[in-house]
């Protein structure tokens, strides 16, 4: 395997402070860990996050992932003066995160507003092979002279998220004079968070411990000679009564052996440690290519490094965030995106976590079915977003509108229903690369039927036509239309899947079968016209036009909303993410290559892509209408979201959807590996960039490798049986190793550097 990347952060900046706090954030699924120096800056926001770990502050507030007390923050004085790199001179300073290991690492030489020079380095991880461990290391040297060197850390239950305090401090201890100890519960007292520290310092040093004004701290200090090091060691360990091991009575005494057993390992075995872990999940994960352009690779290694640090692997009551672990935004909470978005890379890589992705929605099936009956429907309906409980989540109102000073509500919650049918399709693709029964017959087909019931209780007789009214498609800048193309084809297919299903595993329900049946046949599903065009919804046609090249130039600010109201946009065609051509992304065996290609052409001029979801699904349509030029220009904005010059492109979190889009973009588009009718399919369009690409993957059991250059494919099977691949037209029966000429199966696309397959 090639050697991976790395992220750099070129300078320190105070505009990027929260940019690179989320870039470069830690995460092991259990725990996520903010890239915020350990000295503080006022615009930085630090922030620790538990998975699952949620809580309302109050009536009038929305529950959110509680940002929990803080470990890492320090304050450091040199000879009196206080470390920060606001003041005094930078005259080298270095930052980069190991993808290999997981490892944070920087390294300054300060000349402080005193004159002397001082040489900082600061190391730290979030363990990914014991979850509850974070361990930092922080080595300081005077370059021009002694030093006395003072440092503070500890426990700062100061934490709030933004400005919301959600934990009570219910006991803090100091054991043996060496362990510091924060036992926190949330103001409702449904859950409890233990914090357990330990600083490891020169043997000629001074320390002492107080308690104050919620923060547990340890004060150390030391003298130290030109050219030596003062040394810090922090070992800590988190746990919650969200363990599955967590007993109240004992936890405390618990955690603080398993911190000692920490220490005594040291930071380097633990660091080796966490790093085998993360080399098990490179080899059966990563996607390499040969570019001309290597940002390519640092962007898809950028984001298989977050896929690995969002997704709780732990407990299946929980989700990935539309934000991951990386920050505040959305509050935590849990949309679409999983679905749709990651559970595609997991399903192909660690199928066994897919399972457990779908599992989550399982398990909040009560809560979805009783927001359904409070809406007078059948089934479940799952809340637009959702944490732990099950229950919805979306928050009334969003901001103040600063155009109309108007609070606008949120209809998401109301309308957005699609929500539904894409955890449907999400349990279908599961079983189509998996075939586990046991998972279908115990918890996919109840997801199944219970979505079906919901849509089929939610359709309304036209004339003894079946429509969906008052719906929000993807596009959320057109709201509370009828029959929005996306929607209804999704939810037919919802319901001829569990149809299916039922069928397939002899289950028998007379009573769905005869609704089923009835809603396959009467549903009215866009179709395309003559020009190939499917109607985004039932008036979308008959909207005026405007020049969108301006905001589009703006694309992701929603700048379009200080000129026009919601209202005002919601009458003209203007999407703010790809919605029918997001439906051709879905289900690609029921349009053709010239449906897909002219609605593409048709929306995307009409697309602000005001979402970060839009881009990459752009590009793998075009790179299935055989456009791998025009891909592959969509594919380098969608990895410049969170990594592109903005500085503040990603303040409150990572775009968790989007590191999964980089890879479904460079997976499903490039490497043209897709799913039809329950068949594997490969339509190879490398970009003229490319010169080669593989990744590893599972297909119902089997573990292949794969290798893609322009002229050829190499196909490795580790298994015991054949797996059937489609090449083109062409049905290919693979076991050990096998390469294939692709102009055996491909007609050659003049100039574009790749081949075309025969259909998309």
């Amino acid at each position: 395997m090639s050697t991976l990347t790395r992220l750099d952060e070129p300078q320190f900046s105070p505009h990027t402070l929260n940019k690179f706090a989320t870039l470069m954030a830690a995460g092991n699924g259990y725990l996520g860990l903010r890239a915020s120096h350990e000295e503080a800056y006022t615009d930085q926001t630090r922030g620790m996050y538990l998975a699952g770990f949620y809580h309302r502050s109050s009536s009038v507030e929305t529950t959110e992932l509680v940002n929990l007390p803080d470990i890492l923050q320090m304050r450091i004085e040199l000879d009196g003066e206080i470390f920060t790199l606001i003041s005094g001179s930078i005259l080298d300073y270095q930052r980069e995160l190991d993808f290999a290991s997981g490892e944070l690492r920087r390294r300054v030489v300060w000349l402080a507003p005193n004159g002397k020079r001082y040489q900082i380095e600061c190391q730290r991880f979030l363990s990914a092979a014991q979850h509850s461990l974070v361990c930092s290391r922080i080595a300081i040297t005077p370059l021009d002279d002694s030093a006395n060197v003072t440092i503070s850390s500890g426990i700062d239950a100061t934490q709030t998220n933004s400005g919301r305090q959600h934990l009570d401090e219910t006991s803090v201890r100091v054991f043996e004079q060496r362990y510091l100890q924060g036992c926190y519960r949330t103001l409702d007292g449904s859950n409890e968070v233990v914090i357990s520290s330990f600083c490891a310092v020169p043997a000629e040093s001074c320390s002492s411990f107080y308690a104050k004004n919620r923060r547990l701290t340890q004060h150390c200090s030391g003298k130290i000679g030109k050219g030596e090091a003062f040394s810090l060691v922090k070992t800590s360990w988190i746990a919650s009564s969200l363990d599955a091991d967590y007993h109240a009575q004992t936890c405390s005494y618990v955690t603080i052996n398993k911190l000692i057993q920490c220490v005594e390992q040291g930071y380097d075995s633990l660091l080796a440690e966490s790093a085998a872990v993360w080399q098990s999940y490179w080899q059966r994960s990563r996607v390499i290519v040969e570019s001309e352009n290597s940002q390519d690779q640092r962007a898809l290694d950028f984001a298989l490094y977050h896929l690995f640090a969002m997704t709780p692997t732990h407990n299946e009551r929980c989700s990935i965030a539309a934000k991951g672990l990386t920050g505040e935004g959305y509050k935590g909470h849990v949309f679409w995106d999983t679905e749709v978005f990651l559970l595609p890379f997991h399903l192909m890589t660690q199928p066994e976590i897919a399972r457990q992705l779908l599992s989550y929605r399982w398990h909040n099936l009560p809560g979805a079915r009783n927001k359904a009956s409070k809406n007078g429907l059948q089934g479940a309906l799952f809340p637009w977003e959702s944490a732990w409980s099950g229950q919805e989540e979306t928050p009334e109102f969003a901001a103040i509108n600063i155009r109309t000073g108007l609070r606008q509500k949120v209809a998401s919650a109301l309308a957005e229903h699609h929500l539904v049918a894409d955890i449907a399709w999400a349990v279908d693709a599961y079983y189509q690369a998996t075939r586990d029964d046991a998972f279908m017959r115990e918890r996919g087909i109840e997801l199944l039927l219970e979505t079906a019931r919901f849509w089929i209780s939610r359709a309304v007789d036209v004339n003894g036509r079946l429509e969906l009214h008052d719906i929000i498609g993807p596009d959320e800048y057109t709201e509370h239309v009828d029959n929005n193309a996306y929607t209804n084809s999704l939810a037919h297919f919802n319901v001829e899947r569990a149809k299916h299903y039922l069928q397939q595993f002899e289950i028998k329900d007379v009573y769905f079968t005869r609704q089923a049946d009835d809603f396959l046949e009467r549903l009215y599903v866009p179709a395309a016209s003559g020009e190939n065009l499917i109607p985004q919804d039932d008036t979308f046609f008959r909207k005026p036009t405007i020049d969108l090249t301006h905001y589009k130039q703006q694309q992701g600010t929603q700048a379009i909303l200080l000129d026009y109201s919601r209202a005002e946009v919601n009458e003209m065609q203007i999407l703010k993410q790809a919605d029918v051509v997001m439906l051709t992304y879905m289900l690609p065996g029921k349009f053709t290559a010239e449906q897909m290609q002219a609605n593409l052409d048709y929306y995307e001029p009409r697309t602000i892509h005001d979402s970060s979801l839009s881009k990459a699904i752009h590009g793998v349509i075009a790179a299935r209408c055989g456009r791998p030029e025009q891909a592959y220009a969509f594919w380098q904005q969608a990895c410049l979201i969170d990594l592109g010059d903005e500085p503040h492109s990603c303040d409150d979190g990572i775009h968790a959807a989007a590191t999964g889009a980089i890879w479904l973009g460079a997976v499903q588009g490039f490497i043209g590996l897709t799913v039809e009718q329950g068949e594997l399919h490969l339509n190879p369009r490398l970009p003229a960039q490319w010169q080669s690409a593989s990744l590893p993957f599972y297909w119902q059991g089997a573990r292949i490798h794969l290798k893609l250059t322009p002229q050829q494919v190499a196909i490795s099977v580790f298994g015991k049986n054949p797996v059937t691949l489609h090449l083109g037209e062409k049905q290919v029966s693979v076991l050990g190793s096998q390469t294939y000429l692709l102009a055996d199966f491909f007609a050659p696309v003049t100039g574009s550097g790749t081949t075309k397959g025969a259909k998309p």
